[in-house]
């Protein structure tokens, strides 16, 4: 079971809505660093080991800066979440560049910043020598496809997702770029999002190791890192089970001591890629009760959308939903939570049992600290929400500003309307 907390009361989110009113996401900055600190302390025995927080996920330069001072990079996919971390002075290999259906301009941007390139398919090497140097190390991204009998619901069967190279194809790239000059390699996989079972975690650990030792057989080549992208999940809803950091830290280190260590494979650095796992948690959507309807169902609608948070309307993932100042009173109502989007997946919670909600109600969604905020989108015209940082003393900073009618409307052409 995991415990729903906020880090903040009823009276205090009132004060904060004074000044930014509803919607917004607020993330709680102690327990971002608190949960990153405990990350990399769990894999403090691994050498060199390396955490690049999924950009994607929150993508906010104070997120990133508050994770750069604990020692973690970045996991970057597009030309903007690059610019992002040069922005705010990250570079070099403190970032890998993990794309896939990837425009040349945006590998000459991550070489460039001296990133780590994750190449996604064989077909680029081909691709990026055509049109540039290669960069002097290269990781491949492997899909073990139907060799890997379970898959995740977010992701999918291996066979079945777009990213990554076969095996074989794994051993291929590593001969060509070894003989057009590439000193060094790595390996990346990910075939798992938000999974909870440490099990299926530690199988791909040894399913990497494996492959790792395979390819200094085969090729004499010896890998230098290994990446296991992120795929770690959170308990969304109460019921759920946190994964336990000291669990699979030891289980990936059992692993690693009996298949590396005795190829002479001890010193490769290990790598995650987790970005919901470590801000996911400590964000939440706070929003306003302002309506309620009664037909076939019982619905309150709010003044946030599934702009302002896809998963549900997309996944039909669940999120916890406080209604602040009624968390003790019995959940006796049975509610949809609705935004106003013309879409009637447009939902934050179906068939909930949830307290008497009243118009004026604050209510709160929880875990939104990762694709959150990050997926939102103008449709419908709507305008995507401000961001929020609590600090540490309790004092609230705006890290991003609500969007405007003018910043929709910017990239429109209205000149030829004008008389």
């Amino acid at each position: 079971m995991s415990e729903k907390k906020i880090p903040f009361t009823e009276a205090e989110i009132r004060e904060i809505i004074k000044t930014y009113p509803t919607p917004f996401h607020i993330y709680d900055e102690r327990a971002i660093v608190d949960n990153a600190r405990k990350f990399l302390a769990a894999f403090a025995w691994a050498p060199g080991f390396k955490e690049y927080f999924a950009v994607k996920a929150t993508p906010n330069p104070h997120i990133l800066k508050l994770l750069q001072a604990e020692g973690i990079g970045a996991d970057c996919s597009s030309m903007a979440e690059l610019l992002l971390c040069e922005k705010i002075g990250i570079s070099g290999e403190e970032i890998v560049f993990s794309a896939n259906d990837t425009p040349y301009e945006e590998f000459a941007k991550a070489m460039e910043m001296g990133a780590l390139i994750n190449l996604d398919d064989i077909t680029m090497i081909d691709y990026m020598e055509r049109r540039g140097p290669l960069p002097a190390a290269v990781c491949m991204r492997y899909n073990p496809g139907p060799l890997l009998k379970e898959g995740n619901a977010l992701i999918g069967m291996p066979e079945e997702a777009k990213y990554g190279m076969t095996r074989g194809q794994i051993f291929t790239a590593i001969d060509m770029l070894r003989r057009k000059g590439v000193a060094r390699f790595g390996l990346h996989t990910m075939v798992v999002s938000n999974e909870l079972a440490e099990a299926n975690l530690l199988h791909t650990a040894g399913m990497m190791f494996d492959l790792a030792v395979e390819v200094q057989d085969k090729l004499g080549v010896n890998i230098e890192f290994i990446d296991f992208g992120g795929g770690i999940g959170i308990p969304y809803r109460p019921e759920d089970k946190d994964v336990d950091c000291a669990v699979l830290s030891a289980g990936i280190r059992r692993s690693f001591e009996e298949i590396m260590v005795p190829h002479g494979l001890g010193e490769v650095r290990l790598a995650f890629e987790c970005g919901r796992f470590v801000t996911g948690p400590y964000g939440y959507l706070v929003m306003t009760a302002i309506h309620h309807k009664d037909i076939w169902k019982h619905y309150i609608g709010t003044d946030a959308s599934m702009a302002d948070l896809m998963r549900p309307g997309m996944y039909g993932a669940y999120h916890h939903l406080t209604v602040m100042g009624k968390e003790t009173a019995p959940a006796d109502h049975v509610y949809d939570v609705t935004g106003s989007l013309c879409e009637n997946c447009d939902k934050f919670a179906v068939d909930r049992k949830l307290p008497q909600i009243d118009e004026g109600d604050i209510l709160v969604v929880h875990d939104t600290g990762a694709h959150g905020h990050a997926m939102g989108f103008n449709y419908n015209g709507k305008l995507r929400s401000a961001e929020l940082l609590l600090r540490k003393d309790g004092a609230v900073t705006q890290i991003r500003r609500a969007e405007t009618m003018d910043d929709l409307f910017a990239t429109l052409d209205f000149t030829s309307f004008r008389k």
